[in-house]
């Protein structure tokens, strides 16, 4: 089931009578959800991605746009028409249910003709529980499983139903490191035996890349960027997304285009051929870094990390906004932790200019490294 929002604006009224303005949560939002894709919507907390999955699944009214499911327009329709399972971050199970109960109860609320007999939703139930693998657990009430075994009930609960779109928001945030990496996974999983059109909400940039077949980034209710995931990651649109996808994240410079160079406090790092002289951001991906002893980009070293397959150096330079400089190295490379000073060179793919004013990217020419 194809998604599509048109112009979506919601606007929330003051709370008070000292606040009487308007806050405006999501603001022109035009995106599209391909039929059968897993998207995720990313952006940090307060960028809108709940109220704008709120809107998707009827819990919230835009105050202006359209929503559409294929062709049909649900805008005004109630939640329980549109066909929409949801998944919630606190899991939302009744705990006085069992956990066939819980996944049953989506079911046994339905009216009329589209209620099924009781044999129907019981085979429904157990085929949901093997598809998320807790068909054991059926008789065990919610405090007696682990926090995955609980997010896969209220994954279960929601595809029960066999929604026309299923709607995630933020459901590992409350999982540790371990069970967030086995639960996104199974989400995956799940999401690609069923076909059905998925949108997971988070703020968690490595979630959102590693089982997401397109990402939406947000900020402060506007739509910063969307693509493929690593399409955004290697042509980021602004300074903000640049900086909000990639772990570690990119370095960012005070520089200078001076005569088609990229010069960083005043010394040439970079060719910039038919860019204008002006002030800029420069952003340097941690992998952008080239160890070479007449490299022009002179560093302090701090100290050299090896993590096992990674080693990375934690560097200084003047220029940088952070104050420190992470580089990955390859993991063939020697670097003596006693020294003081290193030299890199740069790989213009990995390096993009941001026009100092705004965060909006200035195209590089391409060179080779």
């Amino acid at each position: 089931m194809e998604i599509r929002l048109e112009g979506i604006t919601k606007r929330f009224p003051g709370r008070s009578k000292k606040s009487q303005g308007e806050t405006t949560a999501v603001r022109d939002l035009t995106v599209q959800v391909p039929d059968g894709t897993l998207v995720g919507l990313l952006g940090p907390s307060g960028c809108g991605k709940s109220t704008t999955l709120n809107m998707i699944c009827g819990l919230e009214a835009p105050t202006e746009g359209r929503i559409f499911f294929g062709d049909e327009d649900v805008t005004d329709l109630p939640p329980e028409l549109r066909g929409v399972g949801m998944v919630f971050q606190n899991y939302a199970l009744y705990p006085h249910l069992t956990v066939l109960q819980n996944i049953l109860f989506p079911l046994e609320n339905l009216k009329g003709e589209q209620r099924p007999s009781k044999e129907e939703m019981r085979r429904r139930a157990v085929e949901t529980a093997a598809l998320v693998q807790i068909e054991e657990l059926l008789d065990r009430k919610p405090r007696e499983l682990s926090g995955g075994q609980q997010q896969r009930v209220a994954i279960a609960r929601a595809l029960v139903k066999t929604p026309r779109v299923l709607l995630l928001d933020e459901p590992l945030s409350n999982l540790d490191a371990r069970l967030r990496l086995q639960t996104r996974e199974e989400i995956c999983r799940i999401q690609k035996k069923t076909g059905i059109t998925t949108i997971f909400v988070t703020h968690d940039q490595e979630e959102a890349m590693s089982i997401s077949d397109r990402i939406v980034v947000m900020k402060e209710g506007v739509l910063m960027q969307r693509g493929l995931p690593q399409q955004v990651y290697d042509d980021p649109a602004n300074l903000f997304v640049a900086k909000f996808l990639g772990l570690p994240p990119i370095n960012v410079f005070q520089g200078r285009i001076q005569g088609g160079w990229l010069c960083l406090e005043g010394t040439p790092v970079l060719p910039a051929p038919g860019v204008a002289d002006q002030e800029v951001w420069a952003g340097v991906r941690p992998e952008g870094f080239l160890l070479r002893e007449d490299g022009p980009l002179v560093c302090a070293l701090d100290r050299v990390e090896v993590l096992g397959r990674d080693v990375s150096a934690v560097c200084a330079h003047p220029a940088c906004q952070s104050g420190q400089v992470r580089v990955i190295l390859d993991p063939d490379c020697r670097m003596e932790s006693g020294r003081k000073m290193v030299n890199f060179a740069l790989r213009p793919d990995k390096v993009f200019l941001f026009r100092r004013e705004d965060g909006v990217r200035i195209p590089l020419p391409e060179a080779g490294p």
